[in-house]
């Protein structure tokens, strides 16, 4: 194991990765902008050092001041948590040619998996199923055409460089493909660097199911079930829960079998997720491969017992799996809330101040992973989330009043503050939600004008008993030089 591991992230992730390491005996540096030098993981690090400004381009994605501080402090190994440049293969490569170990998957894989056209490419050949669309990346809007009037409106346009719910136009009329094919390049251009994209059929009225895999250096890999993250917001996920409920053990079961077995085929290593939409037959189309932590990673943890942190941390050190499939063991129902910094009544707007109360819940079986405290100043210069309240219940019913319960509880206030917590409680009481019949359409229903919280549809179907319903700031950014006054270093005594 590591002697000491510099995290390159902030918020709640940094302290989650600090205290994983901590309870290894591992020493953490915490790399931080100027901007969170009053933050928590810098507060309770062994070391930090501020790498840059505020602005996220001179310090969390500066890959640069990143190892410099690594090589200052004698840290040994980097762990970029999510966001970022997490997935950022040349960031895992500068990282190797300066003696650093990367926590996360060979760069060669990051960049074939990162790739989204490849990736499809490689689950194909892997014997994974694809949404009908294009394997391969589209240069001309006729070619787009061609796949669109092939497979059938609704189409999606992704970018081919796309992560993060970032990239993408659903399009529903062959009229409107034109200009949603040229607007989806220029978006990706600017914010990826890559303005490749493909086209694949919009699955409008499906289930988001991840599974999350555990691969060794040694040709070694275990699944830890699935998660369904169905709630979302623009892509957006905002509610997460293990196992995906209201799925066929069978179905469970072999997304599952053909996670990892993908995983595998190209030499991932570490904490991964392989994504599938799954239509209402139980069909799965594969999505992607992410190839680090998840923001939803406590939900898994919580229903095997693994810490997937820790776990991370061994691989990247070279120790071979320490568990076998039968080791896995699934045990109730973990649901997770996002906790966001944001207005639900002005269009999610972010809502960041001063919080002058911060009081998270507590009880049994509840989690709260937050960077939050009295007295802290939430910066508009990052992403919003705040906290994430996960519960554990011996079944999904239990779990949901549970989570609603602990909502209930949490006091957060300050000037201008906002958040997500009410719209969260609405989610927890819509029929379809609670009936484990809600798909990725869930939220947009919800918002729509005039929704009284459930449609006619939605109700009608949530009153129909169920036999089996009781069973991620990214992107590429050329790398600034390091600031001029270097990394500023201080030591917790």
């Amino acid at each position: 194991m590591f002697d000491k591991v510099l995290i390159a992230n902030r918020g709640e992730i940094a302290l989650r990765v600090l205290r994983a390491c901590r309870e290894l005996g591992v020493r953490t540096v915490v790399a931080h902008s100027s901007a969170d030098a009053d933050s928590l993981p810098v507060r309770l690090a062994d070391e930090a050092v501020r790498i840059g400004p505020a602005a996220s381009r001179r310090s969390y994605l500066n890959a640069a001041a990143i190892v410099e501080a690594a090589r200052q402090t004698g840290a040994q190994a980097v762990h970029p948590g999510y966001g970022f440049l997490s997935e950022d293969a040349d960031f895992a490569e500068i990282c190797a040619e300066n003696g650093l170990v990367f926590v996360g998957p060979p760069p060669q894989v990051m960049a074939a998996l990162a790739d989204k056209s490849t990736a499809r490419a490689l689950m194909s050949r892997a014997g994974l199923p694809l949404p009908p669309g294009s394997v391969r990346t589209l240069p001309t809007v006729a070619e787009a055409q061609a796949v669109a009037a092939e497979v059938g409106y609704p189409v999606i346009v992704k970018a081919a460089a796309g992560g993060g719910g970032r990239g993408m136009t659903v399009v529903r009329s062959a009229a409107e493909l034109p200009r949603a094919y040229a607007r989806t390049r220029a978006a990706a251009q600017v914010a990826f660097g890559d303005d490749r994209v493909y086209v694949e059929r919009y699955l409008a009225d499906a289930r988001h199911v991840e599974v999350q895999v555990l691969c060794d250096n040694h040709g070694n890999g275990v699944h830890l079930g699935t998660r369904d993250c169905s709630v979302q917001r623009r892509h957006q996920k905002l509610i997460e829960e293990a196992p995906a409920p209201a799925l066929r053990p069978a179905t469970l079961d072999t997304l599952a079998e053909v996670a990892l077995r993908g995983a595998l085929s190209v030499g991932f290593t570490g904490v991964g997720t392989v994504e599938f939409l799954v239509d209402d037959a139980e069909r799965a189309h594969f999505l992607e491969i992410n190839c680090r932590i998840q923001v939803e990673h406590p939900v898994t943890e919580m229903v095997t017992g693994v810490d997937l942190v820790q776990e991370q941390l061994h691989v990247a050190a070279g120790t071979p799996l320490r568990l076998r499939q039968s080791d896995v063991h699934l045990r109730g129902v973990s649901i997770e809330c996002r906790v966001n910094v944001e207005d639900p009544d002005r269009d999610f707007a972010p809502a960041p101040g001063r919080l002058e109360r911060f009081r998270p819940p507590g009880g049994p079986f509840t989690r709260v992973d937050t960077h939050g405290y009295a007295g802290y100043l939430v910066s508009p210069h990052y992403d919003s989330l705040l906290a994430k309240v996960a519960v554990w219940a011996p079944d999904r019913a239990a779990a949901l009043d549970r989570l609603d319960r602990a909502l209930a509880e949490f006091d957060v206030a300050g000037p201008g503050v906002r958040t997500t917590i009410p719209f969260a409680r609405r989610v927890l009481r819509d029929p379809a939600f609670r009936a484990a019949r809600h798909t990725t359409a869930l939220v947009e229903r919800l918002l729509a004008p005039g929704d009284a919280g459930t449609d006619v549809d939605h109700a009608a179907r949530a009153a129909v008993p169920d036999p089996r319903a009781g069973t991620d700031p990214t992107g590429r950014t050329p790398v600034p030089a390091v600031p001029a006054t270097g990394p500023t270093t201080w030591r917790n005594p």
